[in-house]
């Protein structure tokens, strides 16, 4: 498998339409940088479920899945699938948060997501971070969206089983959902690592990338 490598991670920007959509599409990528370089930078947004009991789960959750991470969190109270009639505020985030940050990496949601505020939230980041490399994470939903991606970061068994209980764990509102289950995370997990000959991974999308191979 062809491997690149990032020769300084210090910082990391995580942005969410709703919460829960950071854990569930890069929770084990989360876990693997933060656990490999204590202190790393986390800085998140996600666009709706401030003041509810959502907020208080994203805390909780956000917490244990970057550990020993220095984390920042903003969560807005943007309505559950209404993002294109409060764009001006997501964009306005968004580019508050760019203002406030220099990434070394962004994880978003992946364009090619069915779902509506996923998406919308997808074509805003590459707006506001422009020289920055974006990783478009996937999430698992009835819709059937699961496409070819092109950028892996393998996990670790133990990894990956601690993403799914922390998923069960922290996230006690989403339970009821038909799709939130181990048996869905670890199965699409283990389907990415096939594709990249590991045991687990999670996959992203790569809109646009460019190399320095000749230093």
């Amino acid at each position: 498998m062809i491997r690149l490598g990032a020769a300084r991670l210090d910082r990391i920007v995580a942005v969410g339409a709703h919460c829960d959509d950071l854990a569930i599409g890069a929770g084990g990528t989360l876990l693997t940088m933060c656990l490999a370089r204590p202190g790393l930078r986390v800085d998140a947004l996600v666009l709706s479920g401030g003041g509810s009991e959502r907020e208080d789960e994203e805390r909780a959750a956000l917490a244990a899945f970057c550990p020993g991470a220095e984390l920042g969190l903003t969560v807005l109270k943007l309505p559950d699938g209404r993002m294109s009639a409060h764009w001006n505020e997501a964009k306005d985030a968004v580019e508050e948060l760019r203002a406030a940050t220099d990434p070394d990496l962004v994880l978003a949601p992946r364009t090619a997501d069915a779902h509506q505020d996923h998406r919308g939230l997808a074509e805003l980041v590459p707006t506001a971070f422009r020289d920055h490399l974006v990783l478009g994470y996937e999430i698992v939903k009835w819709d059937g969206d699961l496409g070819r991606m092109a950028a892996y970061q393998p996990l670790s068994p133990e990894i990956a089983e601690q993403k799914v209980r922390l998923l069960q764990e922290h996230y006690p509102s989403q339970r009821h959902r038909p799709w939130y289950d181990r048996e869905a995370f670890l199965g699409l997990a283990r389907i990415r690592g096939i594709e990249c000959h590991a045991r687990y991974a999670e996959a992203f999308d790569v809109t646009k990338l460019t190399l320095n191979l000749g230093d």
